[in-house]
């Protein structure tokens, strides 16, 4: 089964792959721009992604770890977004997004004015 944990984006975890193409997808579908710094194997198992994202002209870094079981598939993917105003910018928009889905209560909910 493949799972998806973040120390800065999500509160918990989501597992199974439908779950991690929906979060994924879900958030680059809000990036303006994306620009990868390196991509490539990290160790034996493993693949990592570094790039500078724009999410409404507010620009955020991310690093992305994943891990492939013996069959190659990705078994597990870290992923953490900085700094810390974007990233609460983004997990914001996220909820948004995720609204009425079980998705939505791994992000920040809109501060109420």
């Amino acid at each position: 089964m493949t799972n998806i944990s973040s120390g800065s984006i999500l509160d918990g975890a989501v597992q199974g792959a439908d779950a991690v193409r929906a979060v994924i997808g879900g958030a680059r579908q809000l990036y303006d721009r994306q620009d990868f710094n390196f991509v490539g194997p990290w160790g034996d198992n493993s693949f990592i992604e570094d790039y500078t994202a724009e999410v409404r002209g507010t620009p955020i870094g991310a690093v992305h770890l994943i891990e492939f079981n013996a069959d190659g598939e990705a078994q597990h993917i870290i992923v953490n977004y900085r700094p810390l105003s974007a990233l609460t910018f983004f997990s914001r928009l996220l909820h948004e997004k995720f609204a009425g889905t079980p998705y939505a209560e791994h992000y920040l909910a809109v501060e109420e004015a």
